[in-house]
């Protein structure tokens, strides 16, 4: 039997609400600069939108640390623009498709991120970088953002490798792979050119994480060690995406920034007893056997994952992902890095 589409909304809302619950009492009163975030790119800061009957964060063991059940987020807990949105004082966005549910919490600004998405399509049937802009630019000619709003905001843009695990899916060659990288670097560029002329203040992106430290490539060694390979691509992809922004910045006078992910997990995966980490290339959700992820099940419902005893002592949650405690030290290693302060600025 199907469920009435209003009723399975209002479901789906107490969910999302039980989920914010603890974020917005974190929140602090006070604003620290921009009085709006609006947050376009992947699962590093999806907080949502995915579609329930889609693999991950709305299926158990998904959100046991935070808030206790799935809420749409691709970790245990909280993800990166839940931090971002600390940082600022405001409470997290309101997910895009949890709008109409939700508009007394427009204020904040809006959450368009959708997990396995890239700039360019990927495997994913979420909507890539291009629409989940063009989503910014309808409401903001429906004047649910207005130019005074836009004058105050400020744009996070996750750009988390989903776009290099398609083109590996395709069997792009490695020779090939600096060339598509640099195919990347421009469309993602013409992203935060189009973010920045609709109005937003400041844009901000994220440097690419050292995929070859992924339990997905480390998983070829026995999650003993990172892929050089993989992260000398990385290098290339953050050096570009470095003389783009420098380009932009000369081009707009400010207007844009780079947050540092590559150097902050690094130094995190480096000094793991530091931050009370344990096994730090080793997932704490793991399926149980090949061709099982976390939060699998089979045919009967029985549970084809494991879960670590202790998930705020991992850093990796599952094949791609940081727990919420990852997130954490991530966040705080760049706060100790002075690398969010232009984020208020």
């Amino acid at each position: 039997m199907e469920l009435p589409k209003q009723l399975f909304f209002f479901f789906l809302t107490l969910i999302f609400l039980s989920g914010h619950i603890g974020l917005q009492a974190e929140a602090r009163v006070r604003h620290y600069g921009p009085t709006k975030l609006f947050v376009f790119g992947d699962s590093y800061v999806d907080a949502g939108n995915t579609r329930k009957d889609q693999p991950g964060s709305w299926k158990q063991p998904y959100g046991i640390t935070f808030p206790g059940k799935p809420a749409g987020r691709f970790s245990d807990g909280r993800v990166f623009s839940d931090y971002i949105a600390k940082y600022l004082g405001l409470k997290s966005p309101v997910p895009y498709n949890l709008r109409k549910m939700m508009p007394n919490n427009l204020k904040y600004g809006m959450n368009f991120a959708y997990g396995g998405t890239g700039v360019f399509n990927t495997t994913s049937k979420n909507p890539n970088m291009t629409i989940q802009i063009d989503f910014f630019e309808k409401l903001i000619k429906e004047n649910v953002y207005t130019a005074s709003d836009l004058s105050n905001s400020i744009a996070y843009v996750s750009v988390a490798g989903n776009d290099y695990n398609y083109y590996l899916t395709i069997n792009g060659s490695i020779q090939g792979f600096p060339s598509f990288i640099a195919s990347v670097i421009n469309q993602t560029t013409k992203d935060l050119i189009r973010i920045k002329n609709l109005g937003v203040k400041k844009v901000a992106i994220g440097g690419l994480q050292p995929l070859g430290c992924l339990p997905l490539i480390t998983s070829t060694s026995s999650f003993q060690k990172c892929n050089e390979t993989f992260n000398n691509l990385v290098a290339i992809h953050n050096n570009l995406l470095n003389q783009s922004i420098t380009e932009l910045k000369q081009s707009y006078k400010g207007g844009f920034l780079i947050i540092d992910l590559f150097d902050s997990f690094t130094s995190v995966l480096n000094h793991p007893k530091t931050y009370n980490l344990h096994n730090e290339l080793i997932p704490c959700c793991l399926g149980t056997s090949q061709g099982f992820t976390c939060g699998d099940v089979d045919n009967n419902n029985v549970k084809k994952y494991k879960v670590c005893e202790n998930p705020k002592t991992a850093f990796f949650w599952d094949l791609f992902h940081p727990t919420q405690a990852g997130w954490h030290v991530v966040y705080n290693k760049l706060q100790n890095m002075n690398a969010l302060s232009q984020l208020r600025n």
